[in-house]
């Protein structure tokens, strides 16, 4: 047994005033108690002032991408080997962030999804998206064309045991000579992936940048939607009717907030092109959360050296200043994320996954708290930490 001490804990959805005990054996949480119980015959680890809360969950990475400028365009030419190396490097990332939980939108020629379970974060995967036909992403093996190809896109990633379908609804801005106001299939071929992933029991989410690709994927039943940038020929807009058809269907987006630098000036141009800003992109986060719509962190981590891995601490700053309330954000790191997953994660309660992360400060006070990971947690076992022996009684 290992009995996690420290001075307060988020568990998911609220604050727990602390001191507070986390108990947990086999890999699961088996109590969560106010003050300092008698644990004997436990590993007990005092943290001191520590929050404790669960592991964070990334939704929206690409493992295979590098945190480089281009990454995404130079995956043809990675060797094996170099990818392999490329996702180790990318989890570490994480696993320093405190992220213990990602979801792969995106590798190449499977080579993510192949090797899900290699790892000590719980990963799972969409394999290569699909776009049409040179389309957004066209490079990681995803294109398809036609009702008949759809479907077999979609029998070919249940038959390989991915976690979900992802589908490019619209272009996107990484990909040169893809238009990222298009929209990359009708409204009735995105309805036969979201048919035919559903039969399979597999969920599926949109990268949509252009308002035409959200109103279609929403139209369609999907179950997530990726960026939901909402681009038109007037900028960023965002219609009502289209919050309250988000927020009745439950569907999760993910905002894909975050970021360390600026993007390369060509991208900036695109953004520009595109009537895109941060400014607009936070309203509309602020809206869409007011409106009561589902939000889930994801960072498109690796795609750039702006966008590298482990910068979940940076988007959730962003849903800050959009004026989403701290426990709401952590929220959708932690147990909205993991709902929208279908995990058993996210949550510090009896029988929940012991997937726990420990930081300096209190982030439903100050969210920069989540720069300070000190100890991670995966499945019950320390993986990480920067205590010192004699805090490990």
């Amino acid at each position: 047994m290992l009995a996690l001490r420290a001075g307060r804990a988020f568990d998911g959805e609220r604050s727990v005033p602390g001191p507070v005990t986390v108990l947990v054996e086999d890999g699961k949480i088996t109590a969560v108690e106010q003050g300092r119980p008698d644990v004997t015959g436990a590993e007990v680890v005092d943290l001191g002032t520590a929050t404790v809360l669960p592991g964070l969950i990334d939704t929206h990475v690409h493992l295979c991408a590098d945190s480089e400028n281009g990454a995404l365009d130079r995956l043809p030419d990675f060797t094996s080997e170099h990818l392999d190396a490329v996702i180790r490097d990318s989890l570490d990332r994480q696993l320093r962030a405190g992220v213990t939980t990602v979801r792969d939108l995106g590798d190449r020629q499977w080579s993510v999804l192949d090797q899900r379970s290699r790892h000590r974060q719980r990963v799972l995967a969409s394999g290569p998206p699909i776009t049409s036909p040179r389309g957004h992403c066209w490079s990681m093996g995803g294109e398809t064309s036609g009702d008949d190809a759809l479907r077999e896109a979609v029998r070919e990633r249940a038959e390989r045991r991915a976690d979900v379908v992802k589908v490019m609804a619209s272009g996107g801005f990484a990909t040169p000579g893809t238009a990222v106001g298009d929209c990359q299939f009708t409204e009735h071929e995105l309805r036969v992936v979201v048919e035919e992933s559903h039969a399979h029991g597999l969920p599926v989410t949109a990268h949509a940048h252009s308002l035409a690709a959200v109103q279609r994927a929403v139209a369609a039943g999907v179950d997530g939607i990726e960026h939901c940038t909402c681009l038109t020929n007037r900028g960023m807009q965002m219609p009502v009717e289209l919050m309250d058809a988000l927020a009745e269907a439950g569907i999760a987006v993910c905002h894909t907030l975050g970021n360390t630098q600026d993007p390369p000036p060509h991208v900036m141009a695109a953004f520009e092109r595109a009537g895109m800003s941060i400014a607009a992109k936070l309203n509309i986060v602020g809206l869409m959360h007011d409106h009561g719509v589902k939000a889930v962190s994801g960072t498109d981590g690796g795609i750039g050296a702006g966008k590298p891995h482990g910068i979940t601490a940076h988007a959730l700053g962003h849903m800050i200043e959009a004026g989403v309330p701290n426990a709401a954000v952590l929220a959708g790191a932690t147990s909205q994320a993991a709902k929208a997953l279908g995990l058993r994660k996210g949550l510090l309660r009896p029988g929940w996954d012991a997937d726990v992360i420990a930081v300096q400060g209190d982030p439903v006070r100050d969210i920069t708290a989540l720069h300070h990971v000190t100890t991670v947690v995966i499945g019950g076992q320390i993986v990480t930490t920067v205590l010192p022996a004699d805090r490990r009684e």
